[in-house]
């Protein structure tokens, strides 16, 4: 999902957006001479995310930084952990030090948020999957965040799979008109998705042979009414009123899906530090 070059170009934008014209307090602190060594420890439970883009902010700065790692991405974590021993030209490590920690912070965090929602979902079948509410010029490393969680991937973007939400059905005039539209127009090899907010569109959407149904914010008792309509016939997706005290009954209802913006929007950042 992360390609190196797509690491190495976002990650040189945001060393250009922190250093700018320069690290005015690093450059006039060391010199070319100065080495240092340092630990990358975690100081809470979680799971670790972002491993080579950690290691490519560092790289793109200086070759000469050795980085070892202890820990993978996906990999569970605790209070006190050395994840990584960091060694190389002093100037290079303090001056990528926040940028660094602010990726992986920030994907840790959601790798961590992840994993609670997918281990509250216990035995049943269902996956956690995350939304399009995402953080602008950030999506791939918080959708790859959700994968080390230990979650599933909804649509990356607006070209992946045709999802007919109400506006479109207001717009369209029906959930049959938008998907006789669609049909006439889509690749064979792109899904339809509608979302439902009752059994009657549920019914609708069946005849019209979609490929996913979206429960969105129904009741546990409906959901499963709308289970049992559905019969396996497309894949079912239960939506809105999703978190960590709820999605189990959710689950219970049988559906495939439960999508969340949750664990990426209210993901908080995993407390992992930098010690010289």
């Amino acid at each position: 999902m992360l390609n190196r070059f797509f690491i190495e170009e976002h990650v040189k934008n945001a060393l250009n957006e922190d250093i700018g014209f320069g690290d005015i307090t690093t450059d006039y602190l060391t010199s070319e001479a100065d080495l240092l060594k340092c630990t990358l420890n975690t100081r809470c439970d979680g799971i670790f995310c972002g491993k080579d883009v950690f290691e490519t902010v560092f790289k793109v700065l200086s070759p000469s930084i050795e980085i070892n790692f202890y820990f993978n991405d996906g990999d569970k974590i605790h209070k006190g952990d050395k994840i990584a021993d960091i060694t190389g030209p002093a100037r290079y490590i303090l001056m990528g030090e926040r940028t660094a920690l602010n990726y992986i912070q920030r994907m840790s965090g959601i790798a961590t948020e992840t994993h609670k929602y997918q281990v509250a979902i216990g035995e049943y079948k269902a996956k956690i999957v995350d939304t399009r509410k995402t953080t602008p010029g950030f999506r791939a490393f918080e959708k790859y965040s959700v994968k080390a969680g230990g979650g599933s991937l909804h649509r990356f973007n607006l070209a992946d799979c045709a999802m007919i939400k109400d506006n479109h059905i207001k717009f369209a005039g029906s959930i049959t008109a938008a998907v006789c539209k669609l049909k006439e127009n889509i690749s064979h090899a792109h899904k339809i998705e509608v979302e439902c907010d009752t059994l009657e569109q549920v019914k609708e959407a069946l005849t019209c042979g979609v490929d996913i149904i979206m429960f969105d914010n129904m009741d546990l008792a409906t959901m499963r009414e709308g289970v049992k309509l559905v019969n396996n016939k497309a894949i079912t997706e239960a939506s809105g009123n999703v978190n960590l005290s709820t999605i189990r009954d959710i689950a219970a209802t049988g559906v495939d899906i439960i999508s969340s913006s949750a664990i990426v929007a209210k993901a908080p950042t995993l407390d992992l530090g930098l010690d010289m």
